[in-house]
């Protein structure tokens, strides 16, 4: 007779129907650890209809945050009573401590996987009533080494942190999808594409980048074109949004508004064609006290579409671009040195299978069995 699963909890405010990078990561590690374990999620509603084909949901209001956790907290306790799992695992520090609650209602292993963020939030109830939670947990895994410090910093013993980088689907390449790509949004075809992905804060730092960096590209490169996917977001546990309005009247004030197209967000797809029908990502994130850059999944997504990456060295960033072989990485600000390698990437590219191999490295069904033995660590 087969061995039964064992069975886990997952809590997680991060999970489609929305499809940032966040959700993208709890669905696949859902699906991952239902090859391993009985996996039942408590997300938010709409979820259900989104999750993995063997994974059972539990569905919460979203918003407000209040009420998201206080419907999480009694979903996680009935669940805990009904289901026993052996694990429940908090998909981000914001729901350390109900993983605690459940795991004290049938005896289960915590952990939590924390992205930075999460661990830095500077609401003193958060540091207060939250982080003592996440010094409890059993087992921390961290999205990446600079996240992993900033766990010990926050007084997370460092026997109990481990560190697994997010995965990333290595897709076949498109060879159609360039020209859908172009042709879908009215762009040259032989023109330069630098091509931005994720929400707009200001973290992120699209703003200053039109207003630093992008003049210097056009001097150099005047057919270029700057297209940003992504918004503003709307239930983010702590960003400071930078509207598309605002990024469109710094490009305006800087004189590249012509340079500018702002596609908004995107399904899988078309964000498929848009990997592959560019010439180069870009990924200006600042160096913000108190807001870090837990990892840069899209440098990595970038990359498994064959896709090289410029980026400023700063937080989980060293850890999503290989310098010289998925990209480059600049000192944090240098808006010089990052027009610089722009120019150069776009001259020689590293190639878009050194890129491929390198994202190999992160597939999704190694993470999935590096998250196992952390759970089982």
């Amino acid at each position: 007779m087969a061995e039964a699963k064992r069975r886990l909890l997952l809590i997680t405010r991060n999970f489609p129907p929305l499809w940032g990078g966040m959700e993208r990561l709890n669905w696949h590690l859902a699906e991952e650890l239902s090859r391993r374990f009985e996996v039942r999620v408590i997300a938010p509603e709409g979820a259900a209809q989104h999750a993995p084909p063997s994974v059972a949901v539990h569905e919460v209001p979203l918003a407000p945050l209040s009420r998201f956790v206080l419907t999480a907290a009694l979903a996680a306790w009935r669940q805990a009573w009904a289901f026993r799992p052996d694990v429940v695992l908090a998909g981000s520090g914001l729901t350390a401590p109900l993983a605690l609650l459940a795991a004290r209602a049938c005896g289960a292993r915590t952990a939590a996987y924390v992205h930075g963020l999460d661990v830095v939030v500077p609401h003193p109830a958060y540091r207060a009533l939250w982080l003592p939670a996440l010094r409890r947990i059993d087992r921390v895994i961290a999205n990446s080494t600079p996240t992993a410090q900033l766990a010990r910093s926050a007084g997370v013993d460092a026997a109990r942190i481990g560190i697994i980088h997010p995965g990333v689907t290595i897709p076949e390449p498109d060879l159609a999808a360039r020209a859908r790509f172009r042709q879908r949004w009215s762009l040259p075809e032989r023109a330069p594409v630098l091509l931005s992905v994720g929400r707009l804060t200001a973290r992120k730092g699209l703003r200053e980048f039109v207003q630093e960096v992008l003049p210097n590209i056009a001097r150099a490169r005047p057919d270029v074109v700057l297209a940003v996917v992504g918004d503003a977001p709307a239930h983010a546990l702590y960003a400071q949004p930078q509207t598309a309005q605002s990024i469109l009247e710094a490009a305006r004030a800087a004189g590249v508004a012509d340079r500018l197209r702002l596609l908004g967000k995107l399904s899988e797809p078309d964000l498929a064609d848009a990997y592959f029908g560019a010439d180069l990502h870009v990924f200006p994130v600042r160096d913000l006290p108190g807001d870090p850059e837990g990892f840069g999944m899209v440098a990595v997504e970038a990359a498994a579409h064959g896709l090289p990456t410029v980026a400023y060295a700063t937080g989980g960033v060293v850890d999503a671009v290989a310098e010289g072989v998925s990209g480059r990485l600049v000192p944090p600000g240098d808006a010089a040195a990052f027009a610089a390698a722009i120019l150069s990437l776009l001259d020689a590219p590293p190639g878009a299978e050194r890129c491929r191999a390198f994202a190999q490295g992160f597939a999704w069904e190694a993470f999935g069995a590096r998250i196992a033995q952390e759970l089982s660590a």
